[in-house]
């Protein structure tokens, strides 16, 4: 099934607070800004896993945990696309997909070492949380006739996601000997994670849901998502440039 259809309505609501929301977005701005420097490997996680070598599988359950819980870009995507689903059978849906996505690439990535540039990953992963706002808005009915296949986009996205999970990983440089159930609880540390932040998520969007507030503030919710996607890509791209 699709993802309930919101049509041209989201984009047609007048904001009557226009500064609030522009401060909203200058707030968001920088927020991000400050979140992307932030968002690498822990020195201190990455001097652990180093020293490290064997089968360790509660570190590494624990790292892929923190790494998703702590991840904004990935937790932004989900917020997005669990926004206007209220059915559990359809947000299972979306999340499975994202999940089976991310962990593909995720271990694939690894596995294989793909040396992919971490900052166009980013830049791609905040593109992701664009696309999701702009689906949310309408804006791909109104300027393209038709509505892209949600699924299909939230498994490709999921793809990207798993490989800038991959890129993460592989600057912890992880020590061969017990490399694949060291992923693999890595792995499951991410689901740990992803559950955790959707439960939390989850719990606030259905009190908000029940408030006259969310169909009024939903258009501007996703305009500052779509604003904090495209800070990322701009970030991004400037390290990638610059570096």
């Amino acid at each position: 099934m699709k993802a309930p259809p919101i049509g041209g309505v989201l984009l047609g609501l007048q904001t009557r607070q226009f500064a609030l929301h522009l401060t909203l977005v200058v707030l968001s701005l920088l927020l991000f800004a400050g979140a992307a420097a932030a968002h690498a490997v822990a020195e201190g996680d990455k001097g652990y896993i180093q020293e490290i070598s064997g089968i360790h599988l509660i570190p590494f359950i624990y790292l892929g945990a923190k790494h998703m819980v702590t991840g904004y870009d990935h937790l932004l995507f989900l917020f997005g696309v669990i926004f206007f689903l209220y059915r559990l059978k359809h947000i299972g849906i979306y999340v499975s997909l994202f999940a089976v996505g991310h962990s593909t690439t995720m271990l694939l990535g690894v596995y294989y070492g793909w040396n992919v540039s971490s900052y166009l990953i980013d830049a791609i992963i905040g593109l992701s949380v664009v696309y999701k706002a702009l689906d949310n808005l309408g804006a791909f009915q109104r300027w393209l006739g038709f509505q892209p296949n949600t699924k299909l986009a939230t498994l490709i996205f999921g793809f990207f996601h798993g490989l800038g999970l991959a890129t993460k990983i592989l600057e912890y440089d992880i020590a061969k000997d017990g490399l694949v159930p060291n992923l693999l609880a890595f792995n499951v540390g991410v689901e740990v994670g992803q559950l955790i932040a959707l439960a939390i998520i989850l719990i606030g969007m259905s009190y908000w849901r029940k408030t006259g507030s969310f169909l009024r503030h939903a258009y501007t919710a996703n305009v500052l998502m779509m604003t904090a996607g495209w800070v990322l890509i701009g970030y991004q791209l400037t390290g990638y440039f610059v570096s």
